[in-house]
C-alpha cells in the first residue's frame, strides 16, 4: 500500500471486493441500460489492454470479466454489482482501437459510449487503461476527447506494469502525467497496477470506492 493511502478506506475497500460482485447484465443498447439507481465506475480501454485481467485482479476473481476471443467484436456494457446489499456497480466498457473491426461496428461503438458517457447521471468516475509497454497512443487521446466533451472526470490507469522496467515504467508515467494535464476532465494522479503481481489493486480498490461514494 502507498504511504498516504487512506489507511481506513483501504481496509474497507478490501473487505468490500473479497465480499459479493455479481454480473448483473449486459447491455447492447440504451434501452438495456440498468435503472441508474446505484452510483457506477466505468472502465474503459482499448483492445488488449488488459482490461478483463485488471478487472479480475480488482475483485479477486478468475473470471468474473472474460477477454473477447475476438477484440473488438464485444460491443455491450457489462454491469456487476459490489456489495451486499449492493453499494455500487462496475460496467465494463466494450475495447476501442480494434483495426479489423468492420465500419459499422466501429461506428456502432462510438454510439453506444458517447450516448452512454453522456447521459449516464449515475457514472461517478470513468477508469481509463492504457498499457504501460505503450502510453497513451491516438486512440487513448480520443477516448480521453470524448470524455472531456461527456464532462465525465477520469483517472488513467496503467496496466502490465510488470512488463516494462523501472525505468521504462517512470518514463511512462511521467509522459502519462504530462497528457493527463492536457485534458480538462482527468486527474492529475496515475494509478500504475499489474493484475499478474498485484502492483496498485490496493491503491485501485480504494480509488473505487472512494469514487463510488462521491
Amino acid at each position: 500500500m502507498e504511504p498516504g493511502m487512506d489507511d481506513d478506506l483501504a481496509e474497507r475497500a478490501r473487505k468490500l471486493f473479497s465480499g459479493p460482485v455479481e454480473f448483473l447484465k449486459s447491455a447492447p443498447a440504451l434501452h438495456f441500460l440498468p435503472d441508474g439507481d446505484a452510483p457506477e465506475i466505468a472502465f474503459a480501454g482499448r483492445s488488449n489492454v488488459g482490461k478483463s485481467s485488471l478487472l479480475n485482479a480488482l475483485t479477486g476473481r478468475k473470471s468474473i470479466a472474460r477477454a473477447s476471443v475476438t477484440p473488438g467484436r464485444t460491443q455491450e456494457l457489462n454491469f456487476f454489482e459490489v456489495g451486499s446489499p449492493m453499494l455500487f456497480r462496475l460496467v465494463d466498457m466494450p475495447g476501442y482501437g480494434f483495426a479489423k473491426a468492420p465500419h459499422a461496428v466501429v461506428e456502432n461503438w462510438r454510439r453506444l459510449v458517447r450516448d452512454f458517457l453522456r447521459g449516464r447521471v449515475v457514472l461517478k468516475r470513468t477508469l481509463l487503461l492504457i498499457d504501460s509497454r505503450h502510453g497513451v497512443k491516438p486512440v487513448d487521446a480520443e477516448m480521453m476527447k470524448m470524455l472531456d466533451e461527456a464532462a465525465v472526470g477520469y483517472r488513467l490507469v496503467l496496466t502490465k506494469a510488470d512488463k516494462v522496467k523501472a525505468s521504462e515504467l517512470a518514463a511512462v508515467v511521467a509522459s502519462t502525467q504530462v497528457e493527463a494535464r492536457k485534458h480538462s476532465a482527468a486527474y492529475p494522479d496515475i494509478l500504475v497496477t499489474s493484475a499478474e503481481t498485484k502492483l496498485g489493486i490496493d491503491e485501485l480498490r480504494a480509488a473505487v470506492l472512494g469514487d463510488a461514494a462521491v
